[in-house]
């Protein structure tokens, strides 16, 4: 039990960094780590991905509010799409909840293959391109559609958003800062339907959860002022070097 304490603290420290540099809350890095480390057996994946949820509530919290004390965060492609995304989430969460646990496992590691091959195959991402506002399909038809995918699969929405905002021209600190506020819909209505779950705590871990959020939090204070400025083309292909990274580990 404290080998699994530790590994989950240090794996934390780990998602604290992804948050700061990628907008990852939680999602591609916990649910990967708690299914490897902690979740055992046939609710698994459930496990994980309600426990990544609630880590992704505090670390995406954290880090608007010091996005938002600094500046950072641009209303224009924050809202109306975070009340869309909302929507969508209700509905993902409430679906993963009757989905049996090896559908999961599986529509996760699919998401990976696709979001992976999309980003290095299709041009916009890597290259970045001029700014441009979000249009109404896009901001209604898919921000739902990011919450039930980003709900159902337990991954925030930061691996959708950081590739629709890339592809709309902004620069990879801009489209990673502004996922963190796009993915607490998500992380508080996924976590607040798994708690609900039988059982104390629902399919959430608070064992676990408390391990990662140890790791996380002092980690994104600490990463906000020490970690140098990253050439946006190499902060794009380092996204991606992170999905395979997690890829390699769902598979394993």
């Amino acid at each position: 039990m404290l080998t699994t304490i530790v590994v989950l603290f240090a794996l934390g420290c780990l998602s604290g960094v992804t948050t700061v540099l990628f907008g990852f809350g939680g999602g591609f890095v916990t649910v990967p780590v708690v299914y490897a480390v902690a979740a055992t057996g046939p609710d698994a994946m459930h496990v994980a991905v309600g426990t990544s949820a609630a880590v992704m509530v505090v670390n995406s919290l954290a880090a608007t509010l010091s996005l938002h004390r600094s500046g950072r965060l641009r209303r224009d492609y924050l809202w109306p799409l975070a009340g869309y995304v909302a929507v969508g989430a209700v509905i993902g969460t409430l679906a993963a909840t009757a989905a049996p646990d090896s559908l999961l496992h599986a529509l996760f590691a699919a998401y990976l293959v696709v979001t992976i091959l999309d980003s290095v195959l299709r041009r916009g991402f890597l290259h970045g391109g001029t700014p441009r506002p979000l249009g109404r399909v896009t901001t209604t038809a898919g921000g739902v559609g990011i919450g039930v995918v980003a709900s159902f699969l337990g991954v925030g929405g930061s691996v959708m958003t950081v590739p629709l905002l890339r592809r709309r021209g902004l620069p990879m600190t801009e489209a990673t800062a502004m996922a963190n506020p796009l993915s607490l819909p998500v992380a508080v209505i996924a976590t607040a339907i798994y708690l609900t779950a039988p059982g104390p705590t629902g399919v959430v871990d608070p064992i676990a959860a408390t391990a990662l959020l140890a790791g996380s939090l002092p980690t994104i204070a600490l990463s906000r002022r020490l970690l140098p400025p990253i050439p946006d083309r190499a902060h794009a292909v380092a996204y991606v070097g992170l999905l395979i990274t997690a890829l390699v580990a769902v598979l394993v």
